[in-house]
């Protein structure tokens, strides 16, 4: 037996329910993790926001997670190859994370880097598949100068470093608080607000490549639109309408062309975070049992660094 979170309701924290599952054991091409650490998004309440659609209640929550193998079906091997009883392991492209164990295809498991703590390897790779795809498909490579917007978020913290990685040179927007953050991993820290486009100007004088939007705010889209000489190097992930009317680029789980590409980066980041070369700074843990204030925490104003649900 095992328990999970459900969204009974459309709405905020109080609408999750616990409740108690049988799994049983796992099929062909399946594997049951025993839940160590399930990562926090956004995208897991906006999964139960109100105007979601009310007939797919109830509904699970939870994209990725990291554990210990408890079962492997017959015949069955994880995507990073073999697979037992036992061995650590994260998993991401889930449903139903927040649980004490969960039952999922093996082809999206994987050993789960030891350099990374449970709470870690739980939340590395929905951030890190989404910043990947932003600097993918606005072409940074090495020398490119690009304008990052909400540079101490989550994604921006993993996309400033695979930036990094890619020998680019990354303008950072934050409140002076985050300053410090934006620097460890490499970024030029800028004040957001009135003034940013000069601001973003002085910084960078030779210009800027590329522009990656996390904020989804009018004020980053016209700076990126000012300070970025080709519209098909802007993308932002929280602001469709603005893609739409200004013929910039948008990723996200409605892009047909996303989850194709961030399942093919879930191998190569394990491999950087195995390496040392990516990190996921975590800013709090809750018990499973938690859930609501855990939710509650991550709608509102949290510890730099990301969540986490921990059994």
């Amino acid at each position: 037996m095992a328990t999970q979170w459900l969204a009974t309701d459309l709405g905020g924290p109080e609408v999750l329910r616990q409740v108690t599952v049988d799994l049983g054991p796992p099929g062909p091409g399946e594997a049951t993790i025993e839940v160590r650490a399930a990562g926090m998004n956004p995208a897991d309440y906006k999964h139960f926001a109100p105007g979601q659609d009310r007939s797919l209640l109830p509904l699970t929550i939870g994209y990725e997670v990291a554990g210990v193998i408890a079962a492997i079906g017959p015949g069955t091997q994880l995507a990073s190859g073999g697979g037992a009883p036992g061995d650590e392991v994260v998993a991401f492209q889930i449903m139903g994370g927040y649980a004490s164990a969960v039952t999922v295809k093996a082809s999206d498991v994987f050993t789960k880097p030891a350099a990374l703590s449970f709470p870690e390897a739980a939340n590395l790779l929905l951030v890190g598949t989404t910043a990947a795809e932003m600097l993918h498909v606005t072409g940074v490579a090495s020398g490119d100068v690009v304008l990052l917007h909400g540079a101490a978020g989550a994604v921006g913290t993993s996309a400033l470093q695979q930036a990094r990685l890619l020998g680019a040179r990354v303008i950072g927007t934050a409140g002076e608080a985050s300053f410090d953050a934006v620097r460890r991993y490499g970024g030029i820290p800028v004040r957001y607000g009135p003034g940013l486009e000069q601001r973003v100007r002085t910084a960078a004088p030779e210009g800027v490549s590329a522009a990656l939007d996390t904020v989804g705010s009018d004020e980053a889209i016209d700076v990126s639109l000012a300070v970025v000489p080709g519209r098909e190097r802007i993308v932002t992930i929280a602001a469709p309408g603005r893609a739409r009317t200004d013929k910039i680029q948008w990723i996200g789980g409605a892009n047909p062309a996303s989850g194709p590409y961030r399942a093919m980066q879930r191998a190569p980041l394990l491999e950087l975070a195995a390496g040392g070369r990516l990190s996921v700074p975590i800013g709090q843990t809750f018990p499973l049992d938690d859930a609501k204030a855990a939710v509650a925490a991550l709608m509102g104003r949290h510890p730099y660094g990301k969540l986490a649900l921990v059994t």
